[in-house]
């Protein structure tokens, strides 16, 4: 067994091993990610891009893919969903993240792990089981009690995302509008690739209130949704424990 912190892309990233395997590529993809594709860095490639220093032609083919996750997102959620808006420039974060955790769990298969939970500031990728027979238990932080769970679900083989504003603030902003969106508190979304949850995550939370219909008509995802009334909406076909109709203040 092996647990692992690091810190890259701006967040503590842990990882929980439960057999023998080397995690020291995946760590290093994650930290290569963080110096190529953070809007936040002046020399990144997505920086570079944004200012208008690369056509296309000239794109690695990872931005190319990052762009046309942008691209699909940003269609399926109606606009809400964007990567860029006026006066921010281009800003993929709500693909990068989920995209780059991805490869570095599929990096750990690569290197023969079978059994981990590599978590991301709350976005986690899990494969295989802890121990015979029981399934990894991801907690879900409750929006306004830092110290607090509301649900704990269940991950075989999955990938948990959420999105909320209890860490950086008003940071999502429904692209239709401009303006932050502030009729959620949070959203999770459980299915089986992290780039597709982390992604769908930030979309529900963009379109507010509008997400919660929208977020029920997506398929094999499973999700939980707690409103600014404290109501909880969800939708799930994992195991879960400790979740009320509504949070408590």
């Amino acid at each position: 067994m092996t647990r692992h912190v690091e810190y890259a892309m701006g967040l503590p990233i842990s990882l929980d091993l439960r057999d023998e395997a080397d995690f020291t590529t995946a760590f290093a993809w994650l930290h290569e990610a963080d110096a190529r594709f953070s809007p936040y860095k002046v020399d990144s490639e997505v920086s570079r891009y944004g200012r208008g220093e690369l056509t296309l032609s000239e794109l690695s083919d990872d931005l190319d893919e990052i762009l046309s996750l942008c691209a699909y997102y940003e269609d399926l959620s109606g606009g809400a969903f964007t990567a860029r808006l006026p006066g921010r420039g281009f800003d993929p974060c709500g693909i990068v993240k989920g995209w780059a955790v991805q490869r570095a769990a599929d990096l750990l298969h690569a290197a023969g792990a079978k059994r981990f939970c590599l978590n991301a500031g709350g976005d986690v990728v899990t494969s295989g089981e802890p121990e015979p027979g029981r399934p990894w238990h991801v907690g879900i932080r409750h929006p306004e009690q830092p110290q607090e769970v509301c649900a704990v679900l269940d991950s075989l083989d999955g990938a948990v995302a959420t999105s909320a504003t209890y860490e950086r603030g008003a940071h999502i902003l429904d692209g239709r509008t401009g303006l932050p969106a502030n009729d959620l508190l949070s959203v999770t979304v459980a299915t089986d690739n992290l780039v597709h949850a982390d992604a769908l995550a930030t979309a529900i939370f963009a379109l507010g209130a509008d997400g919660i219909a929208w977020a029920a008509g997506q398929p094999d995802v499973d999700l939980l949704i707690v409103d600014d009334r404290r109501r909880v909406h969800r939708k799930t076909s994992r195991a879960a424990a400790g979740i009320p109709g509504r949070l408590p203040r």
